[in-house]
């Protein structure tokens, strides 16, 4: 399969203070399922904001869909958003608007008619089983509710890679289960899935996944060749 994702010699810095990405090389094939690990601070979310176009590196090579991302013209950046689907841990989800118009956000940004808006939406919330909460505002639904919309909305329109950072940080481990189980779904139809997670108990969830880890912005398996399952850290060391 080719290389979706290409990572050259990549350094990110914030402002003037040390990189908190140094030298990270890696590739991800296209239709892979990749786990992300490392401690907290280690710079996973760094790493992810990169994958997602929200940074733009210090210095080094990113080649996206076969082009290089950092030259990347600014007004090509929404196109290749849109291409990237996003789970924020935070979940992002805006707060005076239903469940249903929370994931049929990306269609209308991308200009979908409304008359062929309303099918994918109303499949999305079944698939991930609130069909019935469609009028329902974030303030009114739980935590994994919250999750699961903000998952139906970053796949409604089918991105070519799926980016999620730590997803199942704020659920319990039934519904991270469900969840995890939504992303190999997803990886099956043929989306690239980068999942950021520090709990270890999901990593021989998902068949054939890979794992990259990060310790201290660097990566310290950048070929995703470690099997599983991965020693957890010893506390006493």
């Amino acid at each position: 399969m080719a290389n979706i994702v290409q990572f050259e010699n990549v350094g990110l810095r914030y402002g003037t203070g040390p990189e908190t990405l140094s030298d990270v090389s890696f590739t991800l094939t296209a239709g892979a399922f990749y786990f992300l690990t490392g401690a907290s601070g280690a710079g996973k979310t760094s790493l992810l904001k990169l994958l997602y176009l929200a940074q733009r590196p210090s210095r080094g090579i990113i080649r996206l869909f076969g082009e290089d991302a950092v030259t990347l013209p600014r007004k090509r950046l929404p196109g290749f958003r849109r291409r990237i689907g996003v789970v924020f841990q935070d979940f992002r989800l805006v707060p005076h608007l239903s469940a249903y118009d929370n994931i049929a956000l990306p269609l209308r940004v991308a200009g979908i008619p409304e008359s062929d808006i309303e099918g994918p939406v109303r499949e999305m919330l079944a698939w991930v089983g609130l069909a019935e909460r469609a009028n329902a505002k974030p303030p009114t639904l739980s935590g994994g509710e919250q999750q699961r919309i903000a998952i139906a909305r970053a796949i409604i329109a089918r991105p070519e890679i799926l980016v999620a950072d730590e997803p199942t940080g704020n659920v319990d481990p039934d519904m991270a289960e469900r969840l995890l189980h939504l992303f190999g779904s997803l990886n099956r139809l043929g989306t690239t899935v980068v999942v950021a997670t520090h709990d270890f108990h999901l990593l021989n969830r998902i068949p054939n996944a890979q794992m990259m880890r990060i310790d201290n912005g660097r990566l310290s398996d950048p070929t995703g060749s470690l099997r599983f399952p991965p020693r957890a850290p010893d506390d006493s060391e």
